[in-house]
Parts: C-alpha cells; structure tokens; sequence
C-alpha cells in the first residue's frame, strides 16, 4: 500500500475521533471519551461514492447506536459495540486489514477488546483481513459449516459455487463452528447467526438490536443473496449439487422475513449503503420493506440464472 495512502488515512483518523466524542452511544466504553478529547482534528477522508474500490479507504462512520461502519469504500466491515468488548463483522481483503484497524481505532475503540470476529461468507474480498485481525485483536473468528471449513484451509471447496474463480486467502485456525439461531453474547450485546446459504454453501447472516436513548432498532446484516458461480457450477444441477437450489430458495424467504430496521449488506453498492450513510444522506436509513426488497431482487437474479442454466448459455 502507498504510503501517501496511509499518510492521509493517519489524518483521518484524527477528525474522527474528535467527531467520536460527539456520537459514541452512551454504551460505549469509557477510554472512547477521554481518547477522543485530546485527539487533533485534521482533515477527513472524502466521502465514498457508490462503485468504489474494494481496497478504497473510507471514513469510519456511525450507523446507528452501538453500530459502526469500519470497512472500506468497496467492502463493508462493521463494529458493534459494549462496555464488555466488541464485534467485528467481516474483515475485507488481505490489504484492508490495517484500514480497517485504523479506523476502529480511529472511533476510540482498540482493536484488542474485539472479542469476536463473524463472517458472512468466505471469499476472500471479505475474509482476506481475518489473519491479521485475529491475531492482532486476539478475538475469536466464527463461521457456519462450509465456510467454516474454507476459512481454515483459505480456500472453499465444490461446495463453493465459485470455488475454481475466487483468490485463497491466509487460513484461520481454530475457527469457531456456529449453527443456524446461535446467539454470541458479550456483555448485554447479543447477536443471532441466520443461516442463509446460497451464495456459499455456508452464508450466514447476522441481527441485533442497537438502541439510541429509547428508539431501538432491528439491524440486520445481510449475506450477498446473488447466484454467481465459476464456469462448471450449475445451481439447478440436483445430481451434482443435492438440496442447494431449495436451500437458496428458502434463504431468500429467510432474508425476507427477518425484523428488519436497518438493512446492511457486505458490499455496500448491495443495498444502496452509500446514498443511505454518511453526513448528507439522499436515502433513509430505516426502512422496514429493505430485507424484503432485498430478498426480492435476490430471488428475480437466481430466476435469471437459472433460465440460463436450461438455455445452456451458463
């Protein structure tokens, strides 16, 4: 990575925790206070725009309560917060590890009081962070069944639709297997895994509540719901690949009936994040109808794939 590029994300970071001190939620832990009011306040990176880089920095930005955009411009990671330690959700490419901790810094947060790290899916656009970012906070990395398999040997198996056309990825040992409704606690944050395979054979999706003063809201981060394969995977082939296409199917009626406040999706252009955070938004944050929409464009693409697969033209 250039060094102009760490340069002007060190800036940064500065305007950020000073804006830190200013929105933390009240659950958050004390140090964020006191480390946000002797920081300097320099220039902040620019705002992301839709279609940005994976590796792109961004600003580390507020959603909601005790959530918190740490990713890049390209790929979502997020902070989810308590007094007892943190939750990172997915870790981006190999490159956007060190942005990413310095955006989790940059909030007055430290990277070692994450004590879970959760994957969506396993490629490694959003997985290539998690070696550094585990053995940099110490956190447990937790997956669901194939994924699970695939962070520990850095590459998926036939079991992964894209197996012959994604990178490898630096293998995580020890990965914590997690079942469909598990709920991780740390302190009063509880977060519930969805099993949503489709994408990956084991896509996960994850909720939680995060509470500003009274108003609390349903946050759910959603896994990709798009049928993408290599050249030789075929979804509605039955013989090779038993159970998939139903189980996509009723991922997407999963996705659809989740509570559903705040919808954010692992790459932001998914679910229009962009036009919805940051400091001047043209979208509204809450929207209720946002998983079912979701769901709904979700089932129209694997339609569309499908008919290609019959018409032999994938």
């Amino acid at each position: 990575m250039r060094i102009a590029t760490l340069a002007l994300y060190a800036l940064a970071a500065s305007t950020l925790v000073a804006c830190a001190a200013q929105t933390t939620p009240p659950s958050a832990p004390q140090h964020v206070a006191s480390a946000s009011a002797n920081a300097p306040a320099p220039r902040a990176l620019p705002a992301c725009k839709p279609g940005a880089d994976w590796n792109e920095p961004a600003p580390a930005l507020h959603v909601y309560g005790n959530t918190w955009y740490v990713g890049t411009c390209g790929i979502t990671a997020l902070l989810v917060t308590s007094p007892a330690g943190h939750v990172l959700l997915d870790g981006a490419t190999a490159k956007a590890a060190p942005l990413i901790e310095a955006s989790i810094r940059s909030l007055g947060f430290r990277v070692e009081d994450v004590k879970f790290i959760l994957t969506t899916h396993a490629h490694f656009d959003h997985v290539g962070g998690f070696a550094k970012l585990a053995a940099d906070s110490g956190a447990v990395v937790v997956s669901r069944g194939a994924d699970a398999d695939a962070l520990e040997h850095g590459h998926g198996d036939r079991r992964d639709p894209q197996e012959l056309s994604v990178e490898a990825f630096s293998p995580v040992a020890r990965v914590r297997r997690v079942n469909d409704g598990e709920t991780l606690k740390v302190g009063d944050l509880v977060v519930t895994a969805h099993a949503t395979p489709g994408h990956t054979q084991g896509g996960t999706s994850w909720t939680w509540d995060s509470c500003e003063a009274a108003a609390c809201r349903h946050v759910v981060y959603a896994d990709s719901v798009n049928a993408i394969s290599d050249d030789v995977y075929r979804y509605g082939d039955e013989a090779a690949h038993p159970g998939v296409l139903a189980a996509f199917q009723a991922t997407l009626a999963t996705v659809a009936a989740l509570p559903c406040d705040i919808l954010l999706t692992p790459h932001p252009d998914g679910s229009d994040m962009w036009l919805r955070l940051g400091a001047q938004p043209s979208e509204k944050l809450v929207d209720t109808d946002a998983c079912r929409r979701y769901a709904a464009g979700g089932r129209e693409r694997l339609e569309v794939r499908l008919a290609k697969e019959r018409a032999g033209t994938k």
